[in-house]
């Protein structure tokens, strides 16, 4: 989230104990499908489905702050939602698929441990 960015509503995600390091899980809260993974006492807290093709990314793999979808193995840092990798296909396949559906960030959102719970803020 920027600075400045006014905060509309916060929304209780799951309880610290609820994963372990390097753990992801799919939970529905307020609302939101919302992807959640702890790296370290660190956990973030994303859209769940891939901005590419709507997979979901709590069936993908976790590497560190990355997380890989399973349809296309698309990657995001989930530190920022960046693009580390938008699909596993190459050459003209991939400037087709670039093409058709380019390039685009995962939504992040911004994460607070509050006592005992992981507690994300969502924008205006």
């Amino acid at each position: 989230m920027s600075e400045g960015a006014a905060v509309s509503d916060s929304i209780d995600v799951l309880g610290t104990d609820d994963l372990q390091d390097g753990q992801m899980t799919a939970v529905k809260s307020g609302g939101h499908d919302f992807l959640v993974a702890r790296v370290g006492e660190e956990y973030f807290v994303a859209d769940k489905r891939c901005p590419h093709l709507k997979g979901n990314l709590s069936k993908g793999t976790l590497e560190g702050t990355v997380v890989t979808c399973p349809l296309h193995h698309s990657q995001f840092d989930l530190r920022d939602g960046s693009v580390v990798r938008w699909t596993n296909l190459s050459g003209a396949a991939l400037s087709i698929a670039s093409a058709v559906r380019g390039p685009r960030t995962l939504r992040v959102y911004h994460t607070e441990v509050v006592g005992e719970r992981v507690v994300v803020s969502l924008p205006e």
